[in-house]
């Protein structure tokens, strides 16, 4: 089982759900429709990766606030990047097909170490691409907050203890090559919680 790092430890998810369309400028970005509902999709514990790899120049990265699930809660908070195969997910869209051969391969999302939280509030994220700020969002501009993300998960999915909840990418979105380097960076207010530094291979 691939793990993550919580304080000092590493710790296995059983599986990454992950909030599709919960920023209204990442939705305006890519063409898509307001949701309706709440778009879930889950990632396998297999598609945790180590290292930020690049596979083709079909990927593009997307930035998000994850959580780390405890006692059916959210317990703590990390940069997660969730890795997208954005060619193939829009012909997957367009036949009305599942996306987890666009969202769910190996080493598709990778995250920084995941610190303890108390609660959700003033939490946002920014991540740099060779220096410049490419993403910037908060939950204050989410569609669907932390808490109602959890609710809707379980009407009808259960959580294990060190599930991750990935809760969706503001705008910015954009392809990435070997040799770049990314820095991800979660705050709540102005106090910063944690960072990681990848650079592609």
């Amino acid at each position: 089982m691939k793990k993550v790092a919580f304080k000092d430890t590493k710790v296995s998810p059983c599986k990454i759900i992950c909030v599709g369309r919960n920023y209204v400028e990442h939705i305006k970005e890519l063409g898509n429709e307001l949701p309706k509902q709440m778009v879930l999709f889950i990632k396998p514990n297999s598609s945790i990766g180590d290292d930020f790899l690049y596979v083709s120049e079909d990927n593009h990265y997307e930035g998000e606030i994850s959580f780390l699930i405890k006692d059916g809660g959210i317990y703590a908070v990390g940069f997660g990047l969730d890795i997208t195969k954005r060619e193939l997910q829009s012909i997957l869209k367009e036949k009305g097909l599942p996306w987890e051969r666009a969202k769910a391969f190996d080493n598709s999302a990778v995250f920084s170490d995941f610190v303890k939280i108390e609660d959700t509030n003033g939490l946002s994220l920014e991540l740099y691409k060779n220096g410049e700020l490419i993403q910037q969002g908060g939950v204050e501009l989410m569609i669907y907050k932390p808490e109602q993300i959890i609710k809707e998960i379980k009407t009808f999915l259960s959580l294990d203890d060190y599930d991750i909840v990935m809760s969706g990418t503001p705008k910015g979105v954009g392809k990435y090559k070997i040799g770049d380097k990314f820095l991800g960076k979660i705050y709540k207010e102005d106090k910063l919680l944690t960072q990681k530094e990848w650079i592609v291979k």
